[in-house]
């Protein structure tokens, strides 16, 4: 099959009712991103998928907008009134594109794995469906329908039983055919969609790391697992300096502060960002803030110190690790930076897209030593700790 035109289409248009949380469980925060931007990031990351299309709810769009900022992802795909309305619709919207194969995942499913994504496209070359599954390990036992459970009525026969997980796979054109011909049936899933369609589906071994988001313990379940997969954890710190020069404000980890000058550089020469920057980058040894943004380069003359902030940020994302805590200290006897300090760490906790119980920013002066203690000029240090896969 060519993996080239494998899209995924991600299915996020629940409400999320029986989470019971204040939105859809999908926009929830896990480990410092919403559930869906890991579940997306898991597929866009993925050599043999080509694009990913998400189905929402339309009345939560501007949760989804946020969930999704910077990703460069087509318009979303509006839901209808079940899940299966909703993959009929997303799969309709593909049509245009007519993709060969199109994996079809619950975006409340986040910790899917490369290899189960990869072994799911690899059964549609010899089946035009297939599934990723766990087999049943519990004895099964058959209630009586009472109350609280009520009594065993037999232990039913687990051999050959699994569970049906996400992504369900299938060849494009098949797929929407039996979409359209069930339209108005309750079927439980794309596969049961295929089955009556007459068409085989290939049970694909999976991960029980791969459930389904559906309870609060489900999400706090799901953050303790991405911790003890983000086993390497690492610290890096920077520092950065800047003169005075004439002005009438100073920019300090990415807010506007009124002084009587200003910091002279080639960006912003926001002090704050730029060594928080380089204790990033210095955690993932990969260099410092010059050689990815060279001061000779005129591009970034006057530039937004926070697009580096952003950078060193999606290169920890790049080796699919996370910024588990940050810690700035600016160092000058004015201005003060105590009125601000609110606002500066909201506005890094903001770039990063991490709590702000996890972002600190503090202040201290040299008691009137040094070049900062005679007032020429600002001075900051920070440490960051990231924790990458093992």
């Amino acid at each position: 099959m060519n993996a080239s035109s494998c899209i995924a289409l991600i299915v996020a248009a629940g409400t999320g009712q029986r989470f019971g949380a204040e939105r859809p469980k999908q926009y929830l925060d896990l480990a410092g991103q919403p559930v869906l931007r890991r579940t997306i990031d898991a597929f866009r990351r993925h050599p043999k998928v080509s694009a990913v299309r998400v189905v929402i709810n339309p009345a939560f769009r501007d949760l989804y907008d946020a969930a999704v900022a910077g990703l460069d992802l087509p318009e979303p795909v509006a839901g209808g009134a079940s899940r299966q309305d909703s993959v009929r619709n997303g799969l309709a919207a593909l049509a245009e594109s007519a993709p060969d194969l199109v994996l079809i995942h619950d975006a409340a499913r986040p910790l899917i794995d490369a290899d189960t994504i990869d072994a799911v496209i690899a059964a549609l070359g010899t089946h035009p469906a297939a599934l990723a599954a766990v087999p049943v390990a519990d004895t099964l036992k058959r209630g009586n329908g009472g109350p609280d459970g009520g009594l065993v009525a037999g232990t039913v026969d687990r051999s050959g039983l699994w569970r049906a997980q996400t992504p369900q796979g299938f060849r494009f054109p098949e797929i929407l055919a039996a979409h359209r011909d069930a339209a108005g049936l309750e079927l439980t899933d794309d596969a049961a969609v295929a089955e009556r369609a007459g068409l085989p589906v290939a049970l694909v071994p999976a991960r029980e790391e791969n459930f389904k988001v559906t309870t609060p313990d489900d999400l706090t379940r799901a953050a303790r697992a991405l911790d003890s997969a983000l086993s390497d954890i690492r610290t890096g710190s920077g520092f950065d300096v800047h003169r005075f020069a004439e002005g009438d404000h100073v920019t300090l980890c990415g807010v506007r502060v009124p002084h009587t000058q200003r910091l002279d550089g080639h960006s912003d020469a926001d002090v704050g960002l730029h060594a928080l920057t380089d204790a990033i980058l210095g955690a993932l040894c990969a260099g410092d803030i010059g050689s990815h943004f060279p001061p000779s380069d005129p591009q970034w003359r006057g530039a937004d110190s926070a697009l580096f902030l952003k950078h060193a940020a999606e290169l920890v994302t790049a080796r699919g690790g996370r910024i588990a805590h940050v810690d700035v200290t600016i160092i000058c006897e004015r201005p003060k930076v105590g009125p601000h300090r609110e606002a500066m760490t909201a506005r890094v906790a903001e770039i990063l897209g991490m709590p702000v119980d996890r972002v600190s920013v503090k202040a201290t002066t040299t008691e009137r030593l040094g070049f900062t203690g005679r007032g020429e000029g600002i001075a900051a240090q920070a440490v960051a700790t990231v924790r990458l896969p093992g």
